[in-house]
């Protein structure tokens, strides 16, 4: 077993402290937040924790051989650098850093010291994308011509990041592990109805060389919550529904193709294929169970995780990418290389 430190219990703390619990191969030694209402929490829920404001102190246990970090965004970089330093395997809640610099100097830091740097990326550890991953890489869906993502709500309003940054990371993530190209510039719009708060609308479309576009909505101003994404293939195509009970993922035989004229050289026919839906079998353990399992493999056997540093990485150049696109009210902007 692995001695794991949890920093952070608001909202993500508590699933992180359960599921290292709940997996019978990791001991939750240590919990710090701010706030001493939910260390008392903590320490109700599971009798034995130690309990601290201080992240130093959780960080320069020796008996500790891992971090789990889950607070905002902007202590992310000071955090999880100093628990490299100090010789602990690190999980930070995404996005990985608030600048693509600091993800990094957290990887080099990491590779220096021959440690695990791990991004919680946690749809990437769903069934449902699991699934898709699959048959995009067994060549089900053929060539992807796009990629269209919703994920809209109501609230919850971030104070230090925008709605992209809450939200569309989510959505970026999925796309940089199932996808078997990168995008390469971004083009952004979005809005602040919110006096004094980020923006809350956003509209952002990657661009790809390749024959492949890709388009994110996301919004915190929605009267319903809505987490769909299309993934469109000259084969098949998915319709996957974060909040579908059972169907999550549907497959459909349709698209079109185009048949040459001879005798109308300036016309193509259009021939339009409808074939069957199936709905595959999906893994409905917990996502986050798989993740905290996985990051306990890779410490223990020394691998590099699904969600590494430079996954976390390649999200947060687009993010910043974004971020550009979205002050100059939709300019595309060439994402900066790996």
């Amino acid at each position: 077993m692995i001695g794991v430190g949890v920093i952070g219990y608001g909202y993500w703390g508590p699933n992180l402290v359960r599921n290292f619990v709940e997996s019978g191969r990791a001991r939750v030694l240590w919990v710090c937040d701010l706030r001493d209402e939910r260390l008392g929490e903590a320490a109700r829920r599971h009798p034995g924790l130690k309990t601290t404001r201080d992240p130093r102190e959780l960080i320069h246990d020796p008996a500790l051989d891992a971090v789990a970090i889950a607070t905002p965004v902007s202590s992310h970089y000071p955090l999880a650098l100093e628990a490299l330093e100090a010789g602990k395997h690190v999980l930070v809640e995404k996005p990985l850093a608030a600048t693509a610099d600091d993800c990094r100097r957290l990887i080099d830091a990491a590779q220096k010291r021959r440690l695990v740097l791990m991004v919680d990326h946690t749809f990437v550890y769903t069934g449902a994308v699991r699934k898709i991953k699959l048959l995009l890489d067994e060549g089900e869906l053929g060539h992807v011509c796009y990629y269209d993502s919703v994920r809209v709500n109501l609230g919850l309003f971030q104070h230090d990041v925008n709605v992209l940054w809450d939200l569309a990371v989510h959505d970026l993530a999925i796309m940089d592990h199932v996808l078997p190209t990168l995008p390469s510039a971004v083009s952004v719009t979005g809005i602040a109805n919110v006096a004094g708060q980020p923006v809350n609308v956003a509209y952002l479309t990657c661009l790809f060389e390749t024959n492949t576009i890709a388009h994110f909505h996301v919004n915190w101003l929605a009267p319903v919550k809505v987490r769909r994404t299309l993934v469109g293939g000259d084969r098949r195509m998915i319709v996957y529904d974060d909040l579908e009970p059972d169907q999550k993922i549907k497959v459909y035989d349709k698209g079109v193709s185009l048949e040459e004229r001879p005798d109308r050289v300036y016309n193509m026919l259009v021939n339009y294929r409808t074939g069957d839906m199936w709905a595959p079998y999906l893994d409905r353990t917990e996502a986050l169970r798989h993740e905290a399992l996985h990051f306990v493999d890779c410490v223990t056997r020394h691998e590099t995780p699904l969600t590494d540093g430079e996954a976390g990485l390649r999200v947060v150049r687009i993010l910043e990418a974004a971020n550009t696109s979205l002050a100059s009210r939709g300019r595309p902007v060439a994402i900066a290389p790996a």
